[in-house]
């Protein structure tokens, strides 16, 4: 089978982290996973040298007509919001788009998408430093700006340098499943899926005693799912009041106390699911809900299916 191509996009003026994660991410050769993995090759937006930040200088093997047989393409950011990009470049993206490319930026790389007309009616998102601008300029986009990554559909935009690894995991797990991007987020030495966003992030005053308090009870949750644990149970064992809590855990996550748990329990069901001996009511009981209706429903709530369709699509085939 033709494996899937992932071509990334080089620019004088590259953005070096943004680039760097995209290469780790689909660059890499991944034989433990026992997944037909991705082929990757980079591709050049424009003719003339690469000077990448830093001081690098980049040599890109391929010419920008690699797009039009890539399967996914990344675009890592863009040098500047403010410079419109190569036309040649657009008419590439649009053509790869209309037939059936998955397109997904970094950062500032929503402007390249934005510049092309491919996000209008669309929901994007970016650095919450470019989101007033990305709004005024396209006003036909929906700007998120408070979100870490935005999926469209055939396009997917992430926020600010970082959370294009969350991007990218995720991308990962829409292709092969939890088990697979656990997997990779744990070479990565990331968590496989951040909760909130990007509000999160910003300057705020939080007082070390706190933070610590309530990532040790995250922490533990994490460990001992099962657990009937309520906003109570959880505010007693991080010592603070359920005011305090609920505050807490919505300054740090987006979410409150209870709808965090849900999440964290959901995820855990999908990579339980990949296992298909493994009952349902098994998976209930050891990610934490009283019963197999409670799961469907808030799997269906947050994952936009069932989990037998889930379970169809990434259970592992026993050797």
């Amino acid at each position: 089978m033709k494996k899937h191509l992932v071509v990334a996009l080089a620019y004088d003026g590259l953005c070096t982290f943004e680039f760097g994660c995209t290469v780790e991410v689909f660059a890499l050769e991944r034989p433990e996973l026992e997944v037909d993995w991705y082929e990757f090759a980079v591709c050049a937006a424009e003719p003339g040298p690469i000077r990448a930040a830093g001081g690098i200088v980049i040599s890109a093997p391929y010419a920008p007509q690699l797009l039009e047989r890539a399967d996914t393409i990344v675009i890592p950011g863009w040098r500047d919001p403010d410079q419109v990009p190569p036309a040649a470049l657009l008419a590439l993206l649009r053509a790869a788009h209309a037939r059936g490319a998955r397109l997904c930026s970094i950062c500032s790389g929503v402007f390249v998408l934005a510049a092309a007309g491919l996000l209008d009616g669309l929901r994007a998102t970016t650095h919450w430093r470019y989101a007033d601008r990305l709004a005024r300029r396209y006003p036909a986009v929906e700007v998120l700006p408070d979100d870490l990554y935005a999926d469209a559909g055939q396009i997917i935009t992430s926020a600010g340098s970082a959370a294009g690894i969350d991007m990218l995991l995720y991308l990962v797990r829409r292709d092969h499943g939890a088990r697979v991007g656990n997997l990779v987020a744990q070479r990565l030495v990331v968590a496989p899926h951040r909760e909130g966003g990007q509000a999160q992030y910003l300057p705020r005053p939080m007082a070390h005693d706190e933070k610590g308090r309530l990532t040790r009870l995250m922490d533990w949750v994490r460990v001992h799912p099962a657990e009937p644990h309520t906003v109570a149970s959880m505010a007693l064992r991080a010592a603070m009041s359920e005011r305090t809590l609920q505050r807490q855990f919505h300054d740090a996550t987006g979410f409150g106390a209870h709808e965090w748990l849900i999440r964290e329990r959901i995820a855990i069901v999908k990579d339980l699911l990949e296992n298909p001996e493994l009952p349902l009511a098994q998976v209930a009981e050891r990610a934490g809900f009283t019963s197999e209706a409670s799961l469907r429903h808030h799997f269906r709530r947050l994952a936009a299916t069932t989990p037998g369709a889930y379970r169809r699509q990434f259970a592992r085939v026993a050797a």
